[in-house]
C-alpha cells in the first residue's frame, strides 16, 4: 500500500481503468489536462488482431492478448525511464487489464503460456499510486459505444460486456495495490458537465488509503 498523501497532494502516477466504451480515454484526458500531466493512452487501434477477434474471439483471442501484453509492457518501459518520469503521469490502462481479458478469452493452454510471460514481464512495470476504476451498466456501456461509431466494436454483445465486466468487478474487489476510486459512470459526463469533473477532482485531492466508492447523483 502506498503511503498516505497530504490533503491536495496529487499521485505521482494516476490510472483510469473500466470497461470497453466507459469513458476511460475521456477522462484521462481531461486528468491530464487539469494537472499537467503526461498522458500515456492505450495503443489499441494499432492492434492488427482486434477486428478479428471482435468477429471470432475463440481464433484470435490468443494473439489479440499477446499482441496488447507485449505492447503495453513495451509501452511502460518507454514511458517510465530517466527523464521521462521526472513529470506526473495520467494513464488511460492498467499494465495487469490485459490478465483480465485474458482470463476470459483463452483457453486453459493458452492462458497458461500467457501466464508464463506476464509473470516475467509484471514485476518490472511501475505501479500507479490511484486506480479510477470506472463502472457503467451494459446498457450505459453499449450507448456509449454506439454513440463512438468504432466500426471494430459495432457487434460487440450485451452478453460479452456483461462477463467483463463481471471479471472487472471480480479483479478490482481484491485489488490491494494502491487507492482505489471506483466511480459509478451511469449519471455522470465527466466531458460535458464540467461540475461533474470538479466534484470527482475534490475527491482526488482528498487522501485516503485502500477502497473508496463514489456514487454520483447527479441526474442523467
Amino acid at each position: 500500500m502506498t503511503a498516505t498523501r497530504a490533503e491536495g497532494q496529487l499521485p505521482g502516477y494516476i490510472v483510469v481503468e473500466g470497461v470497453i466504451g466507459v469513458g476511460k480515454t475521456s477522462l484521462a484526458r481531461l486528468l491530464a489536462d487539469r494537472f499537467d500531466a503526461r498522458l500515456n493512452l492505450e495503443l489499441v487501434e494499432e492492434n492488427p488482431f482486434l477486428p478479428g477477434f471482435y468477429a471470432d474471439p475463440a481464433r484470435h483471442a490468443f494473439q489479440t492478448q499477446l499482441f496488447f501484453l507485449l505492447s503495453r509492457y513495451r509501452q511502460q518501459q518507454e514511458l517510465f525511464q530517466g527523464e521521462l518520469f521526472q513529470r506526473r503521469v495520467v494513464g488511460d490502462y492498467h499494465f495487469a487489464k490485459d490478465l483480465i481479458f485474458a482470463n476470459i478469452t483463452l483457453s486453459d493452454e493458452e492462458l497458461a503460456l500467457y501466464k508464463q510471460v506476464a509473470d516475467v514481464l509484471a514485476p518490472r512495470v511501475p505501479r500507479p499510486e490511484l486506480v479510477i476504476y470506472l463502472q457503467a451498466s451494459v446498457e450505459s456501456l453499449l450507448e456509449r459505444i454506439a454513440r463512438r461509431g468504432r466500426r471494430m466494436e459495432k457487434d460487440i454483445e450485451p452478453r460479452y460486456l456483461a462477463t467483463l465486466s463481471e471479471a472487472y468487478n471480480h479483479y478490482f474487489f481484491h485489488y490491494r495495490e494502491s487507492s482505489l476510486l471506483v466511480v459509478n459512470t451511469d449519471n455522470v459526463n465527466f466531458v460535458a458537465h464540467p461540475e461533474h469533473f470538479e466534484d470527482l477532482v475534490r475527491r482526488i485531492l482528498t487522501p485516503f488509503e485502500g477502497t473508496l466508492y463514489y456514487v454520483p447523483n447527479w441526474e442523467s
